[in-house]
């Protein structure tokens, strides 16, 4: 960090607020993992990781965290959201092994006049009484205005008289939350610069949530402003819709804000973004920035293109910076530079004839699949290259494959065999099976008989999920008793045998 940049903290509330994300509750064992990770990976300044008195779950969290923190010098960057309740959550702090409470107070008289009921003068007095023993314990105190951005809204002259208070109290921190994720970026910054030009040797976190998608655009705004730290989720999670997104955030103040530094290590925001995924439930959409899985996925072929005369279609938003590698999605759009990139990648080199016929065939999956996938690429290449030594002579114009429960699967088959149209019936242990015997009645009739089917493999790419291509490979042997094998290509298995059988006739 050069000397004239300015320090941002880097709060991570994702075991305390994002926990609140609706049907998300951690186990100890994986609150643990988070909050080491976060502050030995991903390296924020300050984790925030429970609310006091919330159950003996969350009790045995933190006291595996706190323990696990103060083995290794960190306990004073671990903190717990706690009540203005006299001492009751001071003690549940002692009994955690806790040392850095945020204490939540309210920050408008809308909240102070309807919830608590009460005149300022008296909650003031009785936030002081519970700093004050906080102190007399060995805890350190930050105060949480809650509803601050209505406060400022609508009661700001209670606002500064509360901060006008606070500046009498032994706090480290003053943190200013959106509560309800209502405020414009420009409110932010009006009022944030307000509020620091007035203390300026107060510390001020600011706490964005996302209700109206504006989260990081607000903490751009808040430190811009004059902010000294933020809070943050992993993957946006939190209450309704979320807080502002940890790896967004980073993202931005990094490449906006070249006058300020975070300690967060960009290259681990991914992996930990994964596992919170997992450990949470809570599924990261694929387009959300710098963490979803399509977000460095180039798709269109003009861009992979571009990307490849003179990165027309960077930015600094690389996805080297957080562990990812750029992708070229191959589907209906995918033009030759898309599918050359991925070739590249694989250590594939085709002729030019060869890449046409490539190309065309994935367009032509493209409009019955969504995406083609790098790893089905292999299988295409050898389906075009099988393909492309055969003369059609038969083809299989059309058929009906029909499975009902408690009845046997049936086929029609309609097929040309040197410009001649057949059409049958049957049926059979399976689709692929009734398909089969349709294709004997025909051949029947013509006298001739089929190879046999001696082996029947599927193949799908490591990874492949429902909709995969599959690549069905059969072997045969013909009544010289020469073997022979056959594949086809589709997303769906079946199609895929019959399109495999269609080479087999036209070899025969």
């Amino acid at each position: 960090m050069s000397s004239d940049q300015r320090r941002i903290e880097i709060m991570d509330t994702t075991l305390r607020d994002g926990e609140q994300t609706s049907g998300v509750s951690f186990s100890p064992t994986e609150k643990l993992t988070i909050a080491q990770l976060l502050l030995t990976e991903v390296k924020v300044d300050r984790i925030e990781i429970a609310s006091a008195r919330v159950s003996e779950g969350e009790l045995a969290a933190v006291k595996a965290i706190t323990k696990w923190a103060k083995a290794n010098g960190l306990l004073n960057r671990v903190e717990v959201l706690t009540f203005v309740d006299g001492d009751v959550s001071i003690q549940w702090m002692q009994q955690a092994g806790a040392k850095v409470m945020n204490l939540l107070t309210k920050g408008s008289l809308n909240h102070l006049t309807h919830q608590l009921k009460k005149k300022p003068e008296q909650h003031f007095a009785e936030v002081a009484e519970v700093i004050s023993l906080a102190r007399k314990k060995g805890l350190e105190s930050n105060v949480y205005l809650e509803d601050w951005s209505n406060g400022m809204r609508h009661s700001r002259e209670y606002v500064f008289q509360y901060l006008d208070f606070l500046q009498k109290l032994p706090i480290k921190r003053v943190m200013l939350p959106d509560t309800l994720g209502v405020l414009t970026p420009s409110e932010v910054k009006e009022y944030i610069s307000a509020i620091v030009e007035r203390y300026p040797n107060t510390h001020f976190d600011f706490h964005a949530h996302n209700d109206y998608d504006l989260g990081t655009a607000n903490v751009l705004e808040g430190v811009k402003a004059g902010a000294h730290g933020i809070h943050l989720t992993i993957n946006g999670m939190g209450e309704r819709a979320g807080n502002a997104p940890l790896a967004s955030a980073v993202a931005v103040l990094n490449d906006f804000l070249p006058e300020v530094k975070t300690s967060v290590a960009e290259a681990s925001l991914y992996r930990v973004s994964k596992l919170v995924e997992t450990f949470s439930g809570f599924r990261i959409p694929v387009n959300k920035p710098v963490v979803g899985e399509n977000v460095f996925t180039q798709t269109a072929g003009i861009h992979a293109d571009g990307d490849k005369k003179n990165k027309l279609y960077f930015s600094d938003l690389m996805p080297e910076r957080f562990g990812r590698q750029r992708k070229y999605a191959l589907g209906k759009t995918s033009g030759k530079a898309n599918i050359e990139n991925n070739l590249a990648q694989l250590g594939i080199q085709l002729s030019e004839p060869d890449l046409k016929k490539v190309t065309q065939r994935i367009i032509e999956l493209g409009d019955k699949k969504e995406v083609v996938t790098q790893a089905d690429l292999p299988y295409i290449i050898s389906d075009v290259i099988d393909s492309k030594n055969i003369e059609e002579k038969v083809r299989i114009d059309n058929y009906v494959l029909t499975h009902t429960k408690s009845l046997h699967p049936s086929a029609t088959l309609k097929i040309s065999i040197n410009g001649e149209l057949h059409e049958e019936h049957a049926q059979g242990d399976g689709q692929y099976d009734a398909f089969m015997n349709a294709l004997k009645k025909v051949y029947k009739k013509l006298k001739q008989d089929l190879p046999v089917l001696t082996d029947y493999a599927v193949r799908i790419p490591p990874g492949g999920k429902t909709d995969a291509l599959c690549e069905t490979v059969i072997t045969w042997k013909s009544a010289n008793g020469k073997e022979f094998k056959t594949r086809g290509l589709d997303s769906d298995q079946t199609v895929a045998a019959i399109k495999a059988t269609q080479k087999m006739l036209n070899l025969i």
